[in-house]
């Protein structure tokens, strides 16, 4: 993954994920942590919301990791797609180790395999797009 596209979801701990099923469709948001090999975020959420039921039954997932402005020539943002699961012992040790406050919470945790990744970043270039794509 190009390193700017690194660097800009290391800066960031918020995104949205949507899901769907033939039934119906619903996003949230969540703190994540990023891993890099392989490529995945790490995400705490209830086993008992809408997304992660749609997630247990369909586990494409997309969504975005963006920079709040309205300055066109500094818009930032990904858009990404993966694939959702149950994170790993040692996934979820550096999520808690990231955000410790979410211990007295006893979170479930997951992990976000991401499988492309397009970056938009007007910083470089008005429209400036890079991509990854895990073939």
């Amino acid at each position: 993954m190009d390193d700017k596209i690194v660097k800009f979801i290391q800066k960031h701990h918020v995104l949205s994920c949507s899901f769907y099923t033939q039934e119906t469709i619903h996003s949230a948001s969540c703190f994540y942590i990023f891993l890099d090999s392989p490529p995945r975020f790490i995400v705490a959420s209830n086993e008992e919301t809408l997304h992660v039921k749609l997630a247990q039954k369909i586990p494409k997932v997309s969504g975005t990791i963006h920079l709040e402005t309205e300055q066109i020539g500094k818009i930032q943002g990904i858009q990404y797609q993966g694939i959702w699961g149950e994170a790993n012992r040692q996934e979820s040790r550096a999520y808690l180790k990231r955000y410790p406050y979410a211990i007295a919470l006893s979170p479930k945790l997951w992990h976000i395999d991401i499988e492309y990744v397009k970056f938009t970043d007007n910083t470089l270039a008005f429209g400036k797009k890079l991509e990854f794509k895990i073939s």
